[in-house]
């Protein structure tokens, strides 16, 4: 036998066949993915430990329950990679269905389970599931489905434009009857920017920027409450035990960190002053613990994150498959805006708003559902690569 061939028996060998499929894998995607998530347990634990104790009697309460969804994202992950995208396509319609099914219900007195005010979370035994969550999986799998088969007239055409607007707008409309604002915001802004990378012509995507911008600050100007929460954005300081009170302490905390943080498990914020601290202001304890030079961190690992969605998109949209590639951007999208606001609210730069930073703030269904789209980002990346067993096979000589 040839040298020649000897070395392609070497590449079609068991061992390396498995290496290669492996290989076939964004491994810098699911790596830091992994990270951002292993990342959020230890902070979650960090944030959660002295009101755990107090109301659970066990410190470790929230660990062991965000380390169950964790396993459960995985374990979801691992089959959806194995899922082709041509099958995201062809029920992407149905999942709306779904999604908008699962809001009219949760709303149905005495089927919906009320906590804090609001109505989001459908009871299944053990299980509580918070319909707005798997929305956006749901809603972004639509839109990348309706970008391709009216994508000409998404293009061309106003009513192609205004339809998928149409149903948004009726799924925001759910969403505020809970009420979840931040959902229908991150929704609505993932969409827009989905539709531009549609190819909606710039004049119309901006001027329903500003549409969007509008309506949703009418509804807070409507709303007494919400009214308050912008206005103590603007000066937390002027009422700190109040309406500011949630941003003064995030502000402290991130005083209190300076560059490089009072040390893992060392907050001071998280300590029944910083309501929320393991949720919503989970980045706040980040910033006191580990300081600017872990915020920044955690911000370049985001950064990656959505970065490596958009060049999927884009490689997968050169490749012809603009399914694949507008779930991509709605994936980077949804994540990046998600992120952005969240750390902005720690911050201050946005209005406090009810929402998780993903991957890290504690919150079973928020962790599962991203842990499925970032798997669903995986699989358009290995569909992108020519790297199954078969294009090893073809390269392989019939002649000695």
């Amino acid at each position: 036998m040839s040298a020649h061939v000897k070395q392609q028996a070497r590449l079609l060998s068991p061992h390396r066949t498995q290496h290669k499929l492996i290989a076939g894998y964004d491994l810098w995607l699911m790596g830091l993915s992994l990270l951002i998530l292993g990342i959020g347990l230890v902070l979650v634990t960090s944030a959660s430990i002295s009101i755990s104790a107090i109301n659970f009697n066990d410190p470790l309460h929230y660990f062991w329950r965000q380390s169950v969804a964790a396993a459960i994202g995985l374990f979801l992950a691992l089959i959806i990679l194995k899922i082709p995208m041509r099958l995201w396509e062809m029920i992407s319609v149905p999942l709306l269905i779904i999604a908008i099914m699962l809001l009219l219900l949760i709303l149905i007195p005495g089927v919906g389970r009320e906590v804090n005010g609001s109505v989001r979370w459908l009871q299944l035994g053990p299980f509580a599931l918070q319909v707005s969550e798997l929305v956006k999986l749901c809603v972004i799998a639509y839109l990348a489905g309706y970008l391709v088969r009216h994508g000409e007239t998404v293009q061309t055409n106003f009513a192609g434009f205004i339809r998928p607007i149409g149903v948004l707008t009726f799924i925001s409309g759910l969403l505020l009857l809970e009420p979840d604002f931040g959902a229908a915001a991150v929704l609505f802004a993932t969409a827009l920017g989905m539709l531009f990378m549609g190819g909606v012509p710039l004049t119309r995507f901006c001027a329903w920027v500003a549409v969007a911008v509008s309506a949703l600050m009418t509804l807070a100007i409507l709303s007494p409450y919400r009214m308050r929460r912008l206005m103590s954005f603007a000066d937390p300081w002027q009422d700190p035990y109040d309406s500011g009170f949630q941003l003064t302490q995030a502000l402290i905390a991130f005083g209190r960190g300076d560059w490089f943080g009072v040390g893992l498990g060392n907050s001071v914020q998280k300590l029944f002053y910083l309501p929320e601290a393991h949720t919503d202001f989970i980045f706040s304890v980040l910033a006191e613990e580990l300081g600017l030079l872990g915020s920044i961190t955690m911000i370049f690992l985001y950064s990656f994150i959505v970065w490596r969605a958009f060049v999927i998109g884009h490689i997968a949209e050169r490749a012809g498959k603009f399914f694949a590639a507008y779930f991509a951007y709605g994936i980077g999208l949804i994540i990046g805006v998600q992120a952005y606001i969240n750390m902005g609210v720690n911050m201050g730069v946005l209005p406090t708003k009810g929402l998780t930073l993903p991957l890290i703030s504690y919150g079973g269904n928020s962790l599962i559902v991203y842990c499925m789209l970032l798997s669903i980002l995986l699989r358009i990346d290995y569909e992108n690569r020519p790297t199954s067993r078969n294009a090893i096979k073809t390269r392989v000589p019939v002649h000695a």
